[in-house]
């Protein structure tokens, strides 16, 4: 892939989300407790049939961030692990070979392929663990996770900044990774009120067998959303 085709599909007017949108993700945490309510009366028809699941989490954020779609997908008979690596530093190239090494151990035991469950970044590490190990993977489900451009059209695009990459390099790579289809179903979830990650980020125009659910809510919210958590049972078992 290149910059022209990205340009034809995509067009030329992705950036990262608008200011008053990352407002709104700081409001995110009153919200959730002004309204538990979300979170009740979610769906028990789908059996997980003890299906393994892996939970990976977003950027600056570690397993307790996803304690709600943990505990609901256990409920549902989902078996889950998450990643054991604790906080999510953002280093794709360090993370992603121990992710693998964790699920050839996993699977070896259980003797089946897990399916994934990642937020935000953790989205975009179980595609790329997806496209190099499928053998080891059942399907992948995505939540606001940017799948083109890397960070730069979310708002830790500083953050990678400082660290001494340049966004645009980090565009090309990651473009440059679709020359090698992913080979099991991913299905992703987002929103267009999403304050961290731009919404058209999140979406592959370039894999076949991808599904793209539209929500609503927060970025930071979305592990919490009920239209989240009610789809994902589902969604693991299509």
């Amino acid at each position: 892939m290149n910059t022209t085709e990205f340009q034809r599909r995509y067009g030329t007017g992705m950036a990262p989300p608008a200011r008053h949108l990352f407002v709104n993700e700081l409001l995110t945490p009153a919200r959730l407790l002004l309204d538990p309510a979300q979170r009740r009366r979610l769906p028990r028809d789908v059996d997980g049939g003890g299906q393994p699941v892996m939970l990976l989490p977003g950027f600056g954020a570690g397993p307790r961030s996803m304690w709600m779609i943990r505990r609901y997908l256990r409920t549902c008979g989902f078996r889950t692990w998450d990643w054991g690596q604790g906080k999510n530093d953002g280093h794709v190239e360090r993370l992603t070979p121990r992710i693998v090494e964790r699920l050839e151990a996993l699977v070896e035991r259980t003797g089946e392929p897990f399916s994934l469950v990642g937020w935000s970044l953790g989205g975009y590490i179980a595609r790329e663990i997806t496209r190099e190990c499928p053998a080891l993977i059942h399907r992948v489900v995505t939540i606001g996770s940017p799948v083109v451009g890397g960070p730069k059209y979310t708002t830790v695009a500083r953050v990678y900044e400082k660290r001494g990459l340049a966004m645009d390099d980090v565009e090309a790579a990651t473009l440059e990774r679709y020359t090698k289809p992913l080979q099991r179903p991913v299905r992703a979830l987002y929103s267009e009120s999403d304050g961290v990650v731009a919404w058209r980020a999140c979406i592959d125009r370039f894999s076949d067998d991808v599904e793209h659910i539209r929500v609503t809510g927060t970025h930071l919210g979305l592990g919490f959303s009920k239209q989240v958590l009610s789809r994902l049972p589902t969604l693991l078992k299509d």
